[in-house]
């Protein structure tokens, strides 16, 4: 049985941190943001479309072996690729402004035990 389509992105959002809910796996996504990012711009500023593939290969490379190896989960854009890419966007700003942590009490979002951790 499947658990019913999300049909907001603010029902999405909470979701979306539960399944990032370890810190390895939002650091990466962070780090493939801007690795992304910086593609993005360089396409842009020397009219060079190539850095357009390196941006959109970056940013899911990353953060699909974060998901695949450190978080253990599918990554959410396989069913809400719209949602997952501006959900990627705003835990990667709430991450550069220092708020990423107080949206994560606020939500009750807390790391989910993973196969890197060692066991008890």
């Amino acid at each position: 049985m499947t658990a019913p389509r999300l049909q907001s992105f603010e029902a999405f959002w909470p979701f979306y941190l539960g399944e990032h809910s370890l810190p390895a796996t939002r650091w990466f996504h962070f780090v493939g943001s801007w690795v992304a990012l910086l593609n993005l711009v360089t396409a842009i500023v020397t009219l060079t479309p190539a850095y357009l593939l390196g941006a959109l290969l970056s940013g899911y490379a990353f953060a699909w072996v974060s998901h695949f190896f450190i978080e253990k989960n599918r990554p959410a854009t396989f069913t809400y690729p719209l949602w997952s890419f501006l959900g990627d966007w705003k835990m990667w700003a709430l991450m550069l402004t220092g708020r990423l942590d107080a949206e994560l009490k606020r939500l009750a979002i807390t790391p989910k035990r993973s196969a890197v951790q060692p066991t008890a």
